[in-house]
């Protein structure tokens, strides 16, 4: 089967979009984990007075995650998928929150934000460090950025785990759905190609952002995804 480009991933997150909820509800620890992610972004007060970029925000998902620990505050979301987008701005949202379609790398929305949520982004960038420059260059000094993401690079047992459950359940649940599986064999292969966690954080600090750590999920995610945090 042919590898699906970098390039050409938006379109194909477009024709998955109609199932995609469905799939990603059947991983107990899907939304859970977005929302504990969101908690490292430092929200005061509900978020009261405070602005946040949603980037990469598919059909909401990450955009709950994020309203539940600021609900208070102004969320701008953004995706370069117009079926994902579509699926998002169906939902019930409060008159806070704004939808933005636009690629990560020509990102037309204008700071400072207080934080910057990254759910599943950074691995399907073509040249993630401009874009990574561009976002910190978005917040206000000491504001977070805070990437959700795979990263299995590090441990073989992470390794096999991912190539496992891909197979077993992702990629044949997602051709079912989707009537395409070329979506899902690129997850699998896109996560094993993308950095370690040692290796986001060394980018991360060598974009300029500080205090950059790493926190592992739980559940069977654990050592598979992970919450990346760096200030501005």
């Amino acid at each position: 089967m042919a590898r699906l480009a970098v390039g050409a991933v938006p379109g194909a997150f477009d024709e998955a979009a109609s199932g995609y909820d469905l799939l990603v509800g059947a991983n107990p620890d899907y939304h859970r984990e977005l929302r504990r992610s969101a908690t490292a972004l430092g929200v005061r007060d509900g978020g009261r007075g405070q602005r946040f970029l949603d980037l990469g925000c598919g059909t909401g998902a990450s955009t709950a995650a994020l309203l539940a620990a600021a609900p208070h505050a102004e969320v701008v979301a953004v995706d370069a998928s117009a079926g994902m987008l579509d699926r998002a701005r169906r939902k019930p949202w409060p008159d806070t929150v704004t939808f933005v379609h636009a690629r990560a790398e020509d990102l037309a929305v204008h700071g400072p934000f207080d934080g910057v949520f990254a759910a599943y982004l950074v691995r399907n960038l073509e040249q993630p460090d401009p874009v990574l420059d561009a976002v910190r260059g978005l917040l206000k000094p000491g504001g977070r950025f805070v990437a959700h993401e795979y990263s299995v690079r590090d441990s073989w047992a992470a390794t096999a785990l991912w190539t496992f459950v891909c197979w077993a359940v992702i990629i044949p649940s997602g051709a079912l759905v989707t009537r395409s599986p070329k979506l899902y064999t690129y997850l699998w292969r896109s996560v094993l190609d993308f950095d370690g966690a040692s290796a986001l954080r060394d980018r991360l600090r060598r974009i300029g952002f500080t205090g950059v750590r790493a926190l592992p999920a739980a559940g069977w995610q654990r050592g598979i995804v992970h919450t990346f945090v760096g200030k501005a």
